[in-house]
């Protein structure tokens, strides 16, 4: 059973988490060997205390409606340093999402190709790829792909040629807009061929500010950061900003840095508080109140050519992103 269980039969119907399970893989939290709701059970160890806090969770979870926005939410998940959980976080949170009945599109332009990996998309040198849309002027009808595990997610992936894609756009036309075009021409294709309206769009960007995660910017109207928390990521950030803000000054005044997500949480130190709270404190209206902690579930997943959504969609990583997924769904009402 996959996570599109969920999904209702009426496409423009609010959706709702489901929470399947798999018999094959182990759990950091084995939630079926304990009823937490059980006047015997006791919560008073570190582990017990736990399932209940995850059990209240999901609860409230179940039965929530997703809204579907009112247009095509465009962002652009970006980090100029390495390893805060960018990819991690561009598919689950997409995987969630789509889980729940919404459309879901993730562009990978990041010549790693790790996300069209994560979403079990194959990427190889002779598949056309995103490198297609950006250099040969490929419609991007041609080079999306259905996700094995779940409707309505879909992947435009990236392949080895797009490493010399950087040096290759410099001399192009339009170079900062061709992504932002290739979208529109998507967009407007799959209006005239009957298909269902993207709900959210996803970029996952390389680490660093070249034109490929230029284009991404441009292309974009919001702003996902994920970030680690720990201290070089808040030195990170503040780059981070000061380029966004260019890009805004120059290229696209509608970008805005509308979402900010802590991953990489160990709530056993006091140095994730630390930086968890200066974010908040700095970025109020910008912070998800869900966080994304440590997790073996999830960095197990992509080994499997999997989110963890499917992977294990019992564990607390999967929680932690439905979480998340279902605030930035809703951050979009109105």
């Amino acid at each position: 059973m996959t996570l599109g269980s969920a999904r209702s039969n009426a496409s423009n119907q609010p959706k709702v988490f489901d929470f399947p399970r798999r018999d094959d893989v182990s759990r950091e939290t084995d939630v079926e060997r304990f009823d937490p709701l059980d006047n015997d059970f006791d919560d008073s160890s570190p582990i017990a205390s736990q399932l209940v806090n995850e059990t209240k969770r999901r609860e409230r979870l179940l039965g929530r409606e997703l809204p579907r926005p009112a247009h095509t939410r465009i962002m652009t998940v970006a980090n100029q340093k390495g390893g805060v959980g960018k990819t991690t976080t561009t598919v689950n949170v997409a995987a969630a999402l789509a889980s729940a009945g919404l459309h879901v599109l993730v562009i990978d332009i990041d010549p790693q190709g790790n996300a069209s990996t994560a979403l079990g998309v194959p990427h190889h040198a002779e598949i056309d790829s995103i490198y297609d849309v950006l250099i040969n002027d490929f419609p991007m009808s041609e080079v999306v792909q259905q996700c094995p595990d779940i409707d309505n997610l879909y992947c435009a992936p990236a392949t080895i040629h797009l490493a010399g894609a950087e040096i290759e756009l410099v001399s192009l036309v339009a170079r900062e807009q061709r992504l932002r075009r290739a979208i529109d021409e998507y967009v407007k294709f799959r209006d005239a061929n009957g298909q269902q309206r993207l709900d959210f769009i996803f970029i996952d960007c390389p680490p660093s500010l070249g034109l490929l995660t230029v284009n991404a910017f441009c292309a974009a109207n919001e702003v996902m950061i994920p970030i680690q928390c720990e201290y070089y990521a808040l030195e990170g950030l503040s780059q981070l900003l000061k380029n966004i803000e260019m890009i805004q000054k120059h290229l696209n005044s509608d970008l805005v840095v509308s979402t900010i997500l802590l991953t990489m949480y160990d709530g056993r130190t006091n140095l994730a508080a630390h930086v968890a709270a200066d974010v908040r404190e700095h970025f109020p209206q910008q912070v998800l109140q869900a966080m994304i902690p440590r997790s073996v579930r999830i960095s197990e997943a992509p080994s499997y050519q999997q989110t963890v959504m499917t992977y294990d969609p019992s564990s607390t990583g999967a929680l932690s992103y439905l979480e998340a997924a279902a605030e930035l769904a809703e951050r979009s009402v109105g």
